[in-house]
């Protein structure tokens, strides 16, 4: 049974973290899985398959570090004494080792190992993903080199290939698009749960699954939020999740005077009762890599509307979507429709048929395939 290595830097609540979970969860039949995380704690952990083993760097979570851990030493201690930390952390032989998200693991699993194949995951668009500073162009100069040390790469959209090509021309590695998997079942068993805050489903009702980053742009939609209210276009909107933006969203909320229809409603293990209450799923990031908050909306049947993103390809085939131009301007355009055809929407729905066995396997044939 080949022995595989999957690493990420924690197995907290995020799109990328759900979907690893449920890939070790059923690839744990076929192959010996162990997932390796920079950080411990994660949420997802006790979602894990006994099956599946755990190994660490550090631990505790990312959040019990101070600023400088965070900012500094950490990232400047793992880039530049990758290889000790390597050999002294990994030591088991693997026959392949996957660093399942862009950024720290894949730049510790880089290290030369001449009996293990070495596979990248990409899950976001590289051109965004570390910002436009001085940071972020020393980050990509080095991941040049980095990802050249692989044996393959992994892109989670073609969006996200395209724009990976255009950043990295000429990098002389194999490539290969494969969509994000996940459990139908397991959502579809999770969104039944009871929870104890119902949303006010009085008026339309939006919900968002996303971290409180500036990526998602949330303060974009709190503005959009105000405006329509102004308009006499009442609805709730509410986002799951968490993130160093809080205390400027919240008082961002609070200035807009929306606390009563706009609300953060932090971290939740389970978001699927929240998603299959609301009338629309929204997803209305500045840049996307995929969007797996889509597939469990499109799995939960929902309207979805999402900007002009990578994720426009989770939604190609189904029907019940508002793809919005990338602008505060697109989104209210798009949130006004959604309000002002709520009462039709119920007659317009479709059952989607969702299947995608297929993924988990490719993912199969890769890791069998790769020699």
């Amino acid at each position: 049974m080949k022995k595989i290595l999957f690493g990420i830097t924690s197995l907290t609540l995020g799109g990328a973290e759900r979907v690893l979970v449920d890939l070790a969860n059923r690839l744990c039949n076929t192959f010996e899985i162990t997932i390796f995380t920079i950080y411990a704690g994660g949420e997802l952990e006790k979602q894990l398959n006994p099956k599946v083993k755990l190994k660490t760097l550090y631990e505790y979570s990312f959040s019990q570090q101070n600023t400088w851990q965070k900012k500094f030493w950490k990232p400047i201690n793992l880039l530049f004494r990758k290889n000790a930390i390597y050999h002294q952390k990994v030591q088991e032989q693997y026959d392949v080792e996957i660093a399942f998200l862009e950024g720290p693991i894949t730049r510790l699993f880089s290290v030369k190992n001449e009996n293990t194949k070495k596979i990248a995951w990409v899950h976001n668009d590289i051109s965004f993903v570390f910002g436009k500073g001085i940071k972020a162009k020393l980050k990509n100069h080095i991941d040049r080199k980095i990802y050249s040390k692989y044996k393959k790469l992994i892109f989670v959209s073609k969006d996200n290939l395209e724009k990976f090509n255009k950043k990295y021309p000429n990098l002389q590695v194999e490539k290969q698009v494969i969509y994000n998997y996940i459990n139908k079942e397991n959502i579809i068993k999770k969104a039944e749960e009871k929870i104890n805050q119902n949303l006010d489903k009085t008026k339309p009702c939006f919900v968002t699954v996303a971290r409180l980053v500036k990526q998602k742009a949330i303060d974009r939609v709190i503005k959009v939020h105000s405006n329509l209210i102004k308009q006499g276009l009442e609805h709730n909107f509410y986002v799951i999740g968490e993130g160093e933006e809080r205390n400027n969203l919240e008082k961002q909320i609070s200035q807009e005077k929306v606390e009563n229809t706009f609300k953060l409603l932090g971290k939740k293990e389970n978001p699927y009762p929240y998603i299959k209450q609301a009338d629309y799923f929204c997803l209305l990031s500045e840049f996307e890599g995929y969007g797996m908050t889509i597939e469990e909306a499109k799995i939960l049947n929902k309207p979805i509307i999402i900007t002009d993103t990578a994720a426009r390809e989770a939604v190609e085939n189904y029907q019940n979507k508002i793809i919005a131009k990338n602008t505060q301007e697109g989104i209210e355009s798009a949130l006004k429709k959604a309000i002002e055809e709520h009462k039709n929407i119920e007659n317009n729905i479709k059952e989607a048929k969702y299947n995608n066995e297929n993924i988990l396997n490719e993912v199969i044939e890769l890791l069998k395939g790769i020699q």
